[in-house]
């Protein structure tokens, strides 16, 4: 009977000894897009990511990298004698160490740790009845992230991946006297809200 229970658990977890081997490298990233325009309100907001990212496996089934872009959104507001428009743009660094662990020969469940930062500014732009006016701030943000995903091998270069809710903290620090910071927690798995994506491995 305990030989049925373990071969049964076997087949269903599709358990195996398949590493992803120290020494591979993998490239990934984030790149996105996206405008909304309400003609009633007559806004459009738009938002834009781009976050190449590099990994390495310091040992078998443990890597670590870091993703290095640019992101920047915006939301403009026009009146019939003006606009109002905020933009917020930013350098992005997100460190991180990823675990995996064997579910099948081609299948991997994994845990990200990340440490997400953005360096950037803040620009308010308003004008009316042709008087213009601007103000520009800076910010530094920090975070610590832990996401949960499973990792689907193609081939022994080509994977997809998915990443499945996140658990995390982050605090933003305007560059204005008297500023308080701005703090963000997200706890939970969110099955609505699934990434997609897929990477390159230099596989050893």
């Amino acid at each position: 009977m305990k030989k049925l229970l373990i071969a049964s658990a076997v087949a269903l977890f599709g358990l195996s000894n398949a590493q992803i081997a120290k020494g591979a490298t993998y490239l990934s990233g984030t790149v996105s897009y996206s405008s909304t325009e309400d003609n009633n309100e007559d806004t459009k907001i738009e938002d834009f990511r781009i976050v190449p990212t590099v990994g390495y496996f310091v040992a078998p089934n443990l890597a670590i990298g870091a993703g290095l872009g640019y992101a920047s959104s915006s939301e403009k507001v026009t009146y019939n004698d003006g606009f109002e428009k905020g933009t917020l743009s930013a350098f992005v660094v997100e460190p991180f160490v990823r675990k995996y662990w064997t579910l099948g020969d081609k299948l991997y469940i994994f845990g990200q740790l990340s440490v997400p930062m953005e360096f950037g500014n803040a620009k308010y732009e308003e004008t009316e009845n042709n008087n213009s006016f601007s103000e520009k701030v800076n910010y530094n943000s920090f975070g610590v992230s832990v996401k949960p995903g499973l990792d689907y091998f193609l081939n022994k270069n080509w994977t997809i991946e998915a990443t499945i809710g996140e658990f995390g903290y982050n605090t933003t620090k305007w560059d204005v006297e008297g500023a308080q910071n701005t703090n963000n927690f997200n706890f939970g798995l969110n099955l609505a809200n699934v990434g997609i994506g897929v990477k390159y491995v230099f596989a050893k």
